[in-house]
């Protein structure tokens, strides 16, 4: 039986029409899912008692156990068990527009990240497009709030999971399910070529971020073993026409790691590396976990690096810090349980 939170409704409509029933009753049930939070076929009463049945047979409500929640003024964090007995996280960022929720999209990553904590496990499996779907109505069902913005920016490399992430987003972003506006999702990637250019042909106006760290090949492959995959010779074009196609812009994530990619000199490379692009750089304060031993830039340094690049022209933001009191702020997801 298939978990009916993963299940889109252009599916829901091709299983309801193979089984000689209305294509419009996939929008009754879906506003019986999602916006009066219903749990149970059996009560759902504009639908006759012959397709409650043929649901019932077909289809779960399953969800996702939570077996930890932290909370601080900023943030909260979720631990999820799933079905199998796997565990992700996701974390709630609260912001003066709304809450935004940074999901997971598989159990462990297989990118090696030299600088992440998530990465320290190994990718076990993707997450079903139920699993993603219900991290976030299980988070807003636990705070009685509506979240406002989605990042899959948790456990794993969103595009390694390509097909799933794209009908979790079709879910979540339906006018009769979480009704989420596409321009308040953002995919992060670490750089997969073959998967950006699918996303680039895809129709909705959803953000992408690509998480850079460097701004040459050298430093980019010691830091991420995705470039040696794909390096940022073969990135960047890709990328150029990516925007050239969707005339949306990019964002490039970049942690800032002390005396490593906080110099003077990456600065430069970077603006140069840019130049011309419709994209911004999200300077991120790196978060120092105790397995690794990268270092946090030192606030001047990190101003300096600001400098360079706006002098250069450079749309840049500092982001702003999040859930690190918490272990969940960016780069240290799974640390807490996996120390066991």
């Amino acid at each position: 039986m298939k978990n009916i939170y993963g299940v889109t409704r252009l599916e829901l409509e091709e299983f309801l029409i193979s089984n000689e029933f209305k294509k419009f009753n996939a929008s009754q049930i879906y506003e019986w899912i999602y916006q009066k939070k219903i749990e149970n076929f059996d009560l759902m009463s504009n639908l006759s008692l012959n397709l409650r049945e043929i649901l019932k047979q077909n289809y779960t409500f399953n969800k996702l156990e939570v077996i930890d929640h932290l909370s601080d003024k900023m943030a909260d964090k979720f631990l999820f068990r799933l079905s199998d007995n796997e565990k992700i996280e996701a974390v709630l960022m609260h912001h003066d527009y709304g809450y935004s929720l940074c999901i997971s999209t598989q159990v462990g990553c297989n990118m090696g990240c030299a600088f992440c904590e998530s990465g320290r496990l190994k990718k076990v499996r993707n997450l079903e497009k139920e699993e993603m779907v219900l991290q976030i109505l299980e988070v807003e069902e636990i705070l009685n709030l509506k979240i406002t913005h989605v990042v899959l920016m948790g456990i794993g490399e969103p595009f390694d999971n390509y097909d799933n992430v794209i009908g979790f987003i079709d879910i979540i972003n339906d006018p009769k399910s979480i009704a989420l506006g596409s321009r308040h999702i953002t995919v992060s990637t670490s750089g997969l070529i073959p998967a950006i250019k699918k996303f680039t042909e895809y129709d909705k106006q959803v953000n992408l971020a690509i998480s850079l760290h460097a701004p040459n090949d050298e430093l980019r492959s010691k830091l991420m073993p995705i470039n040696k995959a794909y390096p940022l010779s073969e990135l960047m074009p890709v990328l150029k026409e990516y925007i050239k196609k969707t005339n949306r812009r990019l964002t490039f994530e970049y942690i800032m790691l002390y005396g490593v990619n906080d110099t003077e000199e990456c600065a430069k490379e970077l603006a140069k590396l840019v130049r011309g692009m419709n994209a911004y750089i999200n300077l991120i304060p790196y978060n120092e976990t105790s397995h690794i031993e990268f270092k946090k830039s030192t606030q001047e340094r990190i101003m300096k690096f600001y400098d360079i690049l706006k002098k250069e022209n450079v749309c840049v933001t500092i982001r702003k810090e999040f859930g690190s009191k918490l272990k969940a702020a960016c780069g240290q997801l799974r640390s807490i349980y996996e120390e066991g």
